[in-house]
């Protein structure tokens, strides 16, 4: 089993970061469906359970296409589907991942506490002394090209070069965190991402959790660098707005595999 936490500061409140969090989750959902693959969403309701209360959402990726080759090779017909469970008691937010074909033997959960600072704070999910010491931190800056690979990289979603119209934040220089730190009228806060990885498969196991984290890593780094440089597109919405939202993305990406998949079927056929 592999911990690691990553840290991502950006120039936006806690507050905010709830709309700017589930407005990005839907538009990059939308991106990656398509052809009978991406996101199915299955359950997306509140909850309240021991206290805690929240959304919750139940997805399956089908990821066929979005894995290495070796994996494909190796894992029977129908086993690249993900189910991922999730617990959004905002600021705190637990997500787990998991796959009917492994059962026990995969697990990736991510627990996330959004908290108003500059991510100096040392164990904020509470690891009992030997996980906090087995932890590995790493600090993500979303105005860093350099936790970006050239085939992620777009322009239209870069924090160093983008202005927001609406906020007048951005764009992010090599120092601007310190800047943000000298600039009481410009919000902050930190995303810590506790993501514990298990994968028990004789000879992979190693491989495949290492592999899983920079997966993390890197969707972490594109997702956020999206989400601030979307701002202007979700800086006036509404929870309201958001759950409508939520609603159309559903039936759109429902949609949206069915229709490919019947092409895809027809195209077969010819």
């Amino acid at each position: 089993m592999l911990i690691k936490e990553f840290r991502i500061v950006l120039p936006i409140s806690v507050e905010e970061y709830q709309v700017g969090q589930l407005y990005s989750v839907a538009e990059a959902s939308k991106s990656e469906t398509g052809g009978g693959e991406g996101v199915e969403v299955l359950v997306n309701e509140p909850y309240e359970k021991d206290g805690e209360k929240g959304q919750y959402t139940h997805k399956v990726y089908h990821l066929q296409s979005k894995v290495p080759g070796y994996i494909r090779a190796l894992a029977p017909k129908g086993s690249l589907e993900v189910h991922e469970k999730a617990w959004n008691a905002y600021p705190y937010c637990r997500t787990v991942l998991t796959n009917v074909y492994m059962k026990d033997n995969f697990m990736i959960k991510i627990e996330t506490w959004h908290k108003p600072d500059m991510g100096d704070q040392d164990n904020v999910h509470g690891l009992d002394e030997e996980s906090w010491k087995n932890a590995v931190v790493e600090d993500i800056d979303i105005a860093d090209r350099s936790h970006i690979g050239p085939k992620d990289y777009n322009p239209d979603h870069d924090p160093a070069t983008f202005k927001s119209k609406k906020t007048d934040r951005g764009p992010l220089g090599p120092d601007w965190k310190n800047e943000l730190l000298n600039n009481p009228s410009c919000p902050h806060m930190c995303a810590y991402k506790l993501v514990t990885v298990k994968f028990k498969w004789f000879g992979l196991q190693g491989k495949i959790e290492n592999f899983i984290q920079k997966l993390e890593k890197r969707l972490f780094a594109n997702f956020h660098r999206q989400l601030f440089c979307w701002i202007d597109k979700w800086i006036d919405l509404s929870m309201d707005d958001i759950r409508h939202m939520e609603d159309e993305t559903k039936a759109e990406l429902d949609e949206m595999r069915k229709t490919k998949e019947v092409k895809g079927l027809a195209a077969d056929d010819n």
